[in-house]
């Protein structure tokens, strides 16, 4: 067998081939590193200012700081609102995984109740993701030192110290200054709206009434921002740089607080309210509407179990001294006296018989007044002083009520008054056209008749009273009240807003202010005045005007009779007065809801506080003998 002849390789076709194939390599490995350093090139040079931006932002954040809320001051200097710090458990969704598993896990550890899990769920539908949301605040020193124990087990949730506001006069103030509490969707939409949305950032509470929601522009302040690094985690590292938040302005009220808490304290157990001012510019000294409630409830966020109790019958929710409308009744005669004296209805002599009753011409229909054998021979200045209710109606019918809606409407009745609270009703003057919209009735003259006492269709809140009553006492000038006096610069000093002044009433005989003022004086220091009993002995002379308003009309053969008569259907008590009588530093207006006679219930309450202004302010002025002038010229 014969061995097979193997072939001879050629070792030069194949050193050809690997150089090829080596050639070829060398060139896509050269062609691919070509990429990778032009991409390079590209990444580190050209865009590297763009890639250099993205790296930071992993790294930087821009966090906004929330603004120091303004203070808020009386005219003594004491603090009424004020910022103390609190400690909140906050959640961050975007960062939380499982949102609803780390609500379960809290709730374990905290005790987390249902109520707080669905008013945090409530805000999680109606914000941001982004943004912490509370799920609890003021959490104890206990609470704190729990969670922080186990945070490491909760990813986007941690414990903030925060500034939250504090009323530290509860109650006293909350009509006044109102509250603020936590932003919602509505609010939320209200900035956006306004442009204010970016301000807002880091902000979690709002003003809500009062002097809070009226300036919130300056309490809140401006936002400031940080720029931090964080790490992987997205916990801060360190501070880059900050530019500080501007803080809310503190400002400075007319109230004074020791008048406000005797206003509360004559007003105790009682429904009503006082409204006390300085006639000079409308400042208000004073304003309580009992029963009140305590604003730091809100603050937080109420349960609904508080709040359920606060809808009670009192209305303790209604601020009475702006909100509350009620028939004005014979407050108004001196106003009602100063129109007839006007129109040259009646002058100073005029004088009509009062028997207790009051009948138009062909009319069976008979208005009695409150004193049910009448008055005897009265003119204008001793029907207001006795409340003669039957010289006003005679003087409703021959003045009309045109001419008494056009007038009243002049001191701003049926109007609002421009104080600084949200929170006011225009309550009602009546007229034809009213009456023509309302019902789609005519007026009827026998509409007119109870107009005259401050009755019928007739409303106005306290505060317009207060009003009407300082302008007849500046002899037609009219300020609008104001509660805000100025606000606080940095070095203490106080810069006060100028009074607001609105267009005077004119009239053809100024003598006539005089005397109606005069008719005042008489109420309280008279031998027949209304208000006598309650202002005896008082060491200051002053004016005063008594109110029974009636809450629903008496069948014309039946006798009123209080303890007949539901408690929520009894008479309120009105009272209207100022001091000193020659120079007034304060008017104050009392309404005591369902509680009979003014002269008897609310003349007590008025005297009371007009005593403590002036014993606080060690005023002394010396009885007046005879008939007091007022502003003689």
């Amino acid at each position: 067998m014969s061995r097979q002849r193997q072939p001879i390789r050629d070792h030069t076709a194949e050193a050809n081939l690997f150089t090829r194939r080596a050639i070829i390599a060398l060139f896509i490995v050269i062609v691919m590193l070509g990429i990778v350093v032009s991409n390079l090139y590209v990444l580190q040079v050209e865009q590297h200012e763009a890639y250099q931006t993205r790296s930071n932002g992993n790294r930087i954040k821009v966090l906004p700081i929330a603004p120091n809320r303004g203070l808020i001051y009386d005219r003594n200097g004491i603090l009424l609102a004020e910022n103390k710090p609190v400690f909140s458990l906050e959640v961050v969704p975007e960062e939380v995984d499982d949102l609803e598993k780390t609500l379960a896990r809290l709730s374990a550890l905290m005790g987390i109740t249902e109520e707080e899990k669905e008013n945090f769920l409530k805000v999680y539908r109606g914000q941001r993701r982004f943004k912490p949301i509370a799920l609890r605040t003021q959490l104890s020193e206990e609470e704190v030192a729990r969670f922080s124990a186990q945070q490491h087990r909760f990813t986007g949730v941690s414990v903030e110290a925060r500034l939250s506001r504090f009323y530290p006069y509860g109650d006293t103030l909350t009509h006044v200054l109102g509250y603020v509490a936590k932003i919602n969707k509505k609010d939320l939409q209200k900035l956006v709206e306004a442009g204010l949305e970016a301000n807002y950032a880091a902000t979690y509470d709002i003003g809500k009434l009062g002097i809070e929601k009226y300036h919130e522009e300056l309490l809140h302040g401006k936002v400031g921002y940080q720029q931090v690094e964080v790490n992987s985690q997205g916990r801060i590292i360190r501070t880059l740089s900050i530019d500080p938040p501007v803080p809310g302005k503190d400002i400075v009220l007319n109230i004074d607080l020791p008048l406000q808490l005797a206003a509360k304290k004559a007003l105790q157990g009682k429904r009503g309210t006082v409204v006390m001012s300085s006639p000079k510019d409308g400042g208000i000294l004073a304003m309580f509407s009992s029963p009140s409630y305590d604003p730091n409830l809100f603050v937080h966020g109420i349960s609904s179990k508080k709040y359920r109790a606060l809808q009670s019958s009192d209305r303790p929710l209604i601020n009475r001294a702006t909100q509350g409308q009620y028939p004005p009744a014979s407050t108004i005669k001196p106003l009602l006296g100063l129109v007839g004296l006007e129109e040259g209805i009646i002058d100073r002599d005029t004088t009509i018989n009062d028997t207790g009753r009051y009948r138009l011409p062909n009319v069976s229909h008979v208005w009695r007044d409150w004193k049910k054998w009448g008055h005897g021979k009265v003119n204008v200045e001793r029907a207001i002083a006795v409340s003669c209710d039957t010289f006003y109606y005679d003087l409703a019918y021959k003045l009309g009520i045109d001419r008494i809606s056009d007038s009243m409407s002049e001191f701003g009745f049926g109007d609002y008054t421009g104080i600084d609270l949200y929170e006011e009703s225009d309550a009602n003057m009546p007229s034809r056209g009213w009456k023509r919209a309302r019902f789609n009735e005519p007026w009827y003259i026998g509409d007119t008749i109870p107009v005259g006492i401050g009755q019928s269709y007739w409303t106005a809140t306290p505060v317009q009273l207060n009003q009407a009553m300082n302008t007849l006492i500046n002899y037609g000038e009219r300020f609008v009240p104001q509660i805000m006096m100025g606000f606080m610069q940095p070095d203490g000093t106080i810069v006060k807003s100028e009074p607001k002044t609105m267009r005077p009433i004119m009239i053809k005989n100024r003598d006539n202010w005089a005397l109606m003022l005069s008719a005042m004086h008489e109420v309280n220091h008279g031998e027949e005045g209304t208000g006598r009993k309650s202002f005896a002995d008082a060491p200051y002379q002053s004016g005063g005007k008594s109110g029974t308003a009636q809450l629903f009309s008496v069948a014309q053969n039946e006798t009123y009779n209080e303890d007949d008569v539901s408690e929520h259907l009894r008479d309120n008590a009105m009272y209207v007065a100022f001091a000193p009588f020659e120079s007034p530093e304060i008017s104050a207006t009392v309404v005591v809801e369902n509680a009979g006679g003014g002269s008897t219930n609310a003349a007590p309450v008025a005297r009371q506080v007009m005593d403590f202004y002036f014993r606080e302010h060690e005023f002394m002025q010396p009885q007046l003998d005879g008939v007091v002038s007022h502003k003689a010229e």
